[in-house]
């Protein structure tokens, strides 16, 4: 489950506010060990009569073997095309007779199904749910279905800038290193998983000392125990998987990658660098200065880019966090012809940041803001399970959420400077900009001084 942490650290990039009898006092989640390695989590609210369920494994993308890309996610999306005996509409149709839902959520260090259901409804969906995870047929013609799908969604993000900027920026920065690879996998990757290679993942990673569960809602910590422990038994025991995944590097100096794809009369821009981990000591004085940099919509990026210039109706930059260091990226989207001024303008500002820091009162202004939205971040069970599952399963800090307003309170404008000083590089650059080769590329290279080397890559490349 990798985070991103724009203007303040949010529970979960996907899924969001009960007001009414919502807590929004902090306590601890409790965990329960389940034994064989298994782990329970969960955090009683009776606000509403729903039930989140999330099943999840310490493993994800990142583990997918060389040249079997998308593995994890296609064997993840498996367990709902058949198990025990019934095919994929008669699951479907159980899902829906329950007033259920269900989605697999795979990210480079997790893997997990999430599923929400009305309380009155919660023991035959367990039960269906234990089935699902336990007893997966894996049938092959669903496979090859699903394949065709997975493909099928590849080509079409294509036509999504954004994110063939994204996938771009992704592979140049961590370039060999698991962080590099798509949790989708590419459609080379796709087309060449068997049933074999899926079994293969499905054995060795949905075993028990992997499992993690976490229930939020109308649910008392009898019954959760009761769940989870129902779920953790449906898979077959074994180890927790072994960390192995390297800490990434960049190759120095600056580089340019421009994505060609034709006609574009508007670009998308990513400028970054290697950022932070959250085990490092300086870890909150840099998300908080960049709150001030560009996580707010009054930040430096958006008064300077989009309030006086008016070129990019968005302008941020944030950190992303996951068990090893991953990016620090800044985010433009203007037209084709202001690109060039404006990838200048932002790497100027991004080293006036560097250099100058910030001042007193950008951080007296965005420790209020960023303590006082916190309450946002944990007014529903939900979101505080979802907190609680991040420190699990990214080994975060303890506190990292639950202390996290002191420990904003805390940072000051020499920490949040220094902070920025050690961990943004100024000489070590990525930017990546999709948009038409032939109308930017020249622009571009004179707006990047020091420059190591340009290139230009297709945008269906993989």
């Amino acid at each position: 489950m990798t985070r991103i942490l724009p203007d303040r650290i949010s529970g979960r990039p996907i899924g969001a506010r009960s007001r009414t009898g919502a807590r929004t006092a902090e306590r601890a989640v409790p965990r329960v060990d389940l034994g064989d390695g298994a782990t329970l989590l969960f955090d009683e609210d009776h606000t509403l009569p729903l039930v989140s369920i999330t099943v999840a494994m310490r493993s994800g993308s990142a583990h997918d073997p060389d040249g079997k890309e998308g593995a994890s996610r296609i064997a993840m999306r498996m367990l709902r095309r058949g198990a025990a005996g019934m095919n994929a509409k008669h699951i479907e149709d159980q899902i829906d007779r329950l007033g259920g839902e269900l989605s697999v959520d795979v990210a480079p260090s997790s893997s997990a199904m999430e599923a929400q259901v009305i309380e009155r409804n919660l023991a035959p969906f367990v039960d269906l749910l234990a089935k699902i995870l336990g007893t997966p047929d894996f049938p092959e013609d669903e496979l090859m279905r699903l394949k065709r799908e997975t493909v099928a969604e590849i080509i079409e993000s294509r036509d999504n800038d954004r994110a063939v900027a994204q996938k771009a920026f992704q592979r140049a920065l961590f370039d060999g290193h698991p962080y590099g690879r798509s949790a989708g996998g590419t459609t080379q990757s796709v087309e060449g998983l068997t049933r074999d290679d899926v079994l293969a993942f499905y054995r060795r990673y949905v075993v028990r000392g992997n499992v993690v569960v976490g229930l939020a809602g109308d649910v008392t910590a009898e019954q959760a125990t009761q769940v989870a422990s129902k779920l953790a038994a449906a898979v077959a025991p074994g180890a927790a998987t072994a960390d192995t995944v390297p800490e990434p590097t960049m190759t120095p100096g600056r580089h340019l990658v421009v994505v060609d794809k034709p006609d574009r009369t508007q670009t998308q821009i990513l400028v970054g660098t290697l950022g932070t981990s959250p085990g490092d000591p300086d870890h909150v004085p840099l998300v908080v200065a960049n709150a001030v940099f560009g996580g707010t919509f009054t930040s430096r990026l958006m008064r300077e880019v989009r309030s006086k210039r008016g070129w990019s109706y968005g302008a941020s930059a944030r950190t992303v966090i996951d068990r090893r260091r991953q990016a620090w990226i800044m985010w433009t989207f203007p037209a084709a012809e202001d690109a060039p001024p404006c990838l200048k303008l932002t790497v100027e500002l991004m080293e006036a940041w560097v250099k100058g820091g910030v001042t007193p009162r950008e951080i007296a202004f965005i420790q209020r803001y960023l303590v006082r939205s916190h309450a946002f971040d944990i007014d529903t069970a939900p979101k505080r399970l979802h907190q609680a599952l991040d420190v699990e399963l990214l080994g975060l800090p303890a506190d990292y959420y639950a202390g996290w307003t002191d420990h904003v309170k805390a940072v000051t404008v020499a920490s949040a400077n220094e902070a920025v000083k050690a961990r943004i590089s100024v000489d070590n650059l990525l930017s990546v900009v999709v948009g038409t080769a032939s109308q930017i590329l020249e622009p571009l290279k004179g707006a990047m001084a020091n420059l190591a080397d340009t290139r230009v890559v297709p945008y269906d490349a993989e």
